[in-house]
C-alpha cells in the first residue's frame, strides 16, 4: 500500500492523495462525509485514511460523487453493498454511475496519445489500479434538494458539466473551499503544467462545456481549492479557475 497521504485544510476537512486520484473527509462529530474515493485498488488506502481521522467505514453517511469516472467511484459500491452508504451525485450522472454509459477515456484514444510525455505510465497505474473494473453502482441517488446538503461539511453541490454531463464540484461555504473534482484540477501524470488547469482534452467529454464549467466556478467564492487531480491550492478559487482558462487559450 502506498504511504498515506492525508492533509488537515480546515476544521473537521481533510485532502487524502491516493495513488493518483484525491478523495476528500469531511467530519462532524463520530460521522463523516467522503467525496469521492479513488480507484478499486485504493481501497485499503481509503479504509486507512478514514481510520486516520477516527472513522470507521460504517460511519461514512454517504458518499458524494464529483463524476463517476473509474479513479472517482472505485469503492462506492462496496461502501453501498457493506454498509448501506447512500451513493449520492447530480441527476446526470446517476445513468453514468449505472453505467448506461461509459464516458471515459477508452483504450483506443489511449494508445493514440501514448506518444505524449506521461500518457504510458498514467496508462500502466490506471490499469493496475482496476481502472477498467466494472465499478458502476447499482442504486445511485440524485441530491435529495437544492443547496447544501444535511450531512457532514454542509457541502453544497455546484453543477459543473463537461468532463461528464453530471460532474459537480462541491462548496464549503463556511471554510472557503471548493471540491473541484475534474472540472478543475492542479495538476495530473499527462499534464506538463503545474497549478490550476484543465485536464488534458481526451479526458473531458465535452471540452466547450468544461471551458463553460470554469466561468461557474469563477463565481464562487473561495480561496482554498480540493482537486481531483494534483495538490492542495491555496489562492482565490476565482483567479485559478481564469488561470486554467488562460491556458487552453
Amino acid at each position: 500500500m502506498p504511504q498515506l497521504s492525508l492533509i488537515q485544510v480546515a476544521d473537521g476537512v481533510h485532502l487524502v492523495h491516493g495513488s493518483n486520484t484525491n478523495w476528500v473527509i469531511l467530519s462532524e462529530g463520530d460521522e463523516a462525509t467522503l467525496v469521492d474515493c479513488g480507484y478499486p485498488g485504493d481501497r485499503e488506502l481509503l479504509f486507512a485514511s478514514l481510520a486516520e481521522t477516527g472513522h470507521a467505514p460504517e460511519s461514512v453517511r454517504a458518499v458524494l460523487v464529483t463524476h463517476a469516472h473509474n479513479d472517482h467511484i472505485g469503492s462506492a459500491e462496496h461502501l453501498s453493498n457493506s454498509f448501506g452508504t447512500p451513493v449520492l451525485m447530480h441527476e446526470a450522472e446517476v445513468p453514468h454511475a449505472r453505467r448506461e454509459f461509459l464516458h471515459q477515456v477508452g483504450i483506443t484514444t489511449v494508445l493514440r496519445n501514448a506518444w505524449r510525455p506521461g500518457v504510458l505510465p498514467w496508462a500502466v497505474h490506471a490499469l493496475r489500479s482496476g481502472g477498467t473494473t466494472d465499478t458502476r453502482v447499482t442504486a445511485p441517488r440524485a441530491f435529495p434538494t437544492p443547496g447544501a446538503l444535511d450531512l457532514p461539511g454542509r457541502p453544497v453541490p455546484v453543477h459543473t458539466p463537461g468532463h461528464t454531463a453530471g460532474h459537480s464540484c462541491y462548496a464549503l461555504p463556511h471554510a472557503g473551499i471548493l471540491i473541484s473534482g475534474d472540472a478543475l484540477v492542479s495538476g495530473h501524470p499527462t499534464s506538463r503544467h503545474k497549478g490550476p488547469q484543465l485536464l488534458p482534452v481526451m479526458f473531458d467529454t465535452e471540452r466547450e462545456r468544461a471551458l463553460a464549467s470554469l466561468r461557474i466556478i469563477e463565481d464562487v467564492p473561495g480561496d482554498t481549492l480540493l482537486p481531483g487531480h494534483g495538490p492542495l491550492h491555496r489562492g482565490p478559487v476565482a483567479q485559478a479557475a481564469r488561470r486554467a482558462r488562460d491556458l487552453v487559450s
